[in-house]
């Protein structure tokens, strides 16, 4: 593992990798969170699944989480060395003119969605790892009823939570829109099917951030 991680595209192709692994738990993790949307019943249901079930807990989770802590210490090393690879200044090389903003920006625009991902882990899991191992209750019921949907309505009651959330997942569209197709590109998915999959990375990079947000402006007003 580490001599794959001592080269640039070893490096590059684990940090797609990485990439890939979060884009499908971002899709799962939508594919729940809408649920509280259209059913609240079923919202509570699976909620309480993934919380209590082994699998999901002591296996799947610590990999997400290595995979999240992973993917922002590669990219975070990879700006390092592409900054010091650079042997033509900014100002010779007019970067405007060779790539995109988004790809110019990939480091701030992770940056603020690592502090965002705190954020949340703060609003959510940390509450969530409490009451389930410190208070001991794994029955995630409140008064009779799975307390999940209510605490999902609760978080974006005040406005600024609901902003914060917003602009989060309007960083995270932006970061897609070059990360989806970077990742490919490093996993060497260059081929006939190119051209699909830039426009499947484009609906993916629009449509669930949006979807994200839509969730927070619905709870907000319909609490």
């Amino acid at each position: 593992m580490s001599g794959i991680l001592n080269s640039s595209i070893g490096r590059k192709f684990a940090m797609a990798l990485s990439a890939l692994f979060l884009m499908f738990f971002i899709l799962q993790h939508f594919a729940i969170n809408i649920l509280s949307v259209f059913s609240p019943d079923t919202f509570n249901e699976v909620s309480h699944f993934m919380g209590t079930n082994p699998l999901v807990q002591f296996a799947l989770q610590p990999v997400l989480i290595f995979g999240v802590i992973f993917h922002f210490a590669m990219g975070f090393i990879l700006e390092i060395k592409n900054n010091k690879a650079r042997k033509v200044s900014y100002a010779k090389n007019s970067p405007s003119g060779n790539s995109t903003w988004m790809s110019r920006n990939m480091i701030w625009s992770g940056g603020f969605i690592l502090v965002f991902l705190i954020i949340h882990f703060i609003d959510f899991w940390i509450p969530e790892i409490n009451t389930k191992y410190i208070v001991g209750d794994m029955s995630g019921m409140h008064n009779g009823e799975f307390r999940y949907y209510e605490e999902l309505v609760h978080k974006f009651v005040p406005i600024w939570r609901v902003a914060l959330y917003c602009i989060g997942f309007v960083f995270l569209a932006l970061h897609l829109l070059h990360g989806f197709d970077s990742a490919f590109q490093s996993v060497g998915a260059n081929n006939k099917y190119t051209k699909g999959i830039k426009g499947l990375g484009k609906a993916y990079s629009i449509l669930i951030p949006l979807g994200f947000i839509f969730i927070a402006l619905y709870h907000h007003f319909n609490h």
